[in-house]
């Protein structure tokens, strides 16, 4: 990494592109010099709908920054928080029959275990491929066993996949600016690594569930390894919806009555305590109990928590007991009045306490992705880039240089 170049990195979310440009210092740290956010335009229900339209703002607002600091990009990290992947864990064995792991056997199975999914998957690319178990001899092994002796040995790998389509899309609205893509994160993938980067007990087996207003996702890690992510279309403006439909009052009155944070338990004196006129400026009065505005959400909140968490079979597999869970909600009112609620029915199923993240602060995050950009991850058996290497090479760069 070249000390004092400005380096471009654009976010794509459920609400904004992000454009961030960074320079790495003499000690290889990136400090963030400019910032640019805007609304999504183009994009809708997680895929490009207009992409001539999102070309023309991501070239105007690359443009504006090369502008202030007299430098024209040529290439682009990508982190993408809005288009829906996919993951699939798949296994490759070799016989040893006695004989040493070697570097040979490791790269056959990497090899083949990749063109097993580009094979079956043809409509999806491959984004990121995680080492997610390699067992030898039935003893899970922490590290790759290269020298070690025995008679069956076994590798997983963890891919996450896009759609074609969505990849397509990506590189013309960035090739369209004359910009090559140096490397394509999920974003899922860089918080999961700031999790275990700053928590103090070295944390690396757990869940983190995120919950946008319109969209919600769970992602889990096993012993730093990414092995899995989960999209649901609902988010927490369900709560704000069942609130209106069931006390037949406005969105406006609703966002009034919760930004005056009377809803913990603690202020409310009896159940037949009601909700004053105050509240009511731009909607009719009506009685109601501030109990049933609690009833009512937290009937919710146990909707979302068994359909994300507690009653998914699709992590049935990865459930584990020392999995601990990391909570993210997005909207500040929903979070300010009820994560407690979303804390307590999450612990009914385990034994400890869910740890809540207020939010993920967008420079850390890009710093995360420099990183992971520039070296790597421990876990990933073939950092995926956007170069013309063979994978092969890539295997070999990526394990044994």
């Amino acid at each position: 990494m070249q000390t004092g170049i400005p380096t471009l990195f654009v976010e794509i979310n459920d609400l904004n592109y992000i454009f961030v440009v960074g320079k790495y210092d003499e000690n290889q740290n990136l400090k963030i010099i400019e910032k640019i956010i805007t609304p999504n335009e183009g994009i809708a229900q997680n895929k490009f709908i207009n992409i001539d339209l999102a070309e023309k703002l991501i070239k105007k607002n690359i443009q504006t920054i090369e502008d202030k600091i007299n430098y024209v990009f040529k290439e682009v990290t990508i982190i993408i928080d809005t288009f829906e992947n996919s993951c699939i864990n798949i296994c490759g064995f070799k016989k040893l029959n006695g004989s040493q792991v070697l570097k040979e056997n490791i790269s056959y199975i990497l090899n083949s275990l990749k063109l097993a999914i580009s094979e079956s998957e043809k409509k999806k690319t491959i984004l990121h491929i995680f080492n997610s178990k390699s067992i030898l001899d039935g003893i899970s092994i922490e590290n790759l066993p290269i020298g070690l002796f025995g008679d069956f040995y076994s590798h997983e790998l963890t891919f996450f996949l896009i759609d074609n389509n969505d990849m397509k899309n990506i590189k013309q609205v960035f090739n369209k600016n004359n910009l090559s893509i140096k490397k394509i994160l999920i974003k899922n993938f860089i918080e999961g690594i700031q999790i275990i980067n700053q928590n103090e007990n070295k944390i690396e087996t757990f869940f983190k569930i995120k919950i946008n207003k319109d969209r919600s996702h769970i992602s889990f890690f096993d012993k730093a390894s990414f092995r899995y992510e989960e999209y649901f279309n609902f988010g927490t403006s369900i709560i704000f919806k069942d609130i209106s439909k069931v006390c037949s009052i406005k969105n406006e009155t609703i966002i009034k009555i919760l930004s005056d944070k009377f809803l913990d338990n603690k202020k409310i004196e009896n159940d037949n305590e009601f909700l004053e006129e105050k509240y009511f400026e731009k909607d009719s009065y009506r009685k109601i109990r501030k109990k049933l505005i609690i009833d009512i959400v937290n009937a919710r909140i146990e909707e979302i928590t068994n359909i994300i968490l507690k009653k998914n079979i699709n992590i049935e597999s990865l459930n584990k007991n020392n999995a601990k869970i990391f909570i993210i909600i997005e909207d500040q009112l929903i979070f300010d009045n009820f994560h407690k609620n979303f804390k307590f029915y999450i612990s009914q199923k385990y034994n400890f306490e869910p740890h809540l993240i207020n939010n993920f602060q967008t420079d850390t995050s890009i710093v995360n992705a420099a990183y992971l950009s520039a070296y790597g991850w421990k876990k990933e058996a073939v950092p995926v880039t956007q170069t013309k290497n063979s994978l092969i090479t890539r295997i070999f760069k990526s394990i044994f240089e």
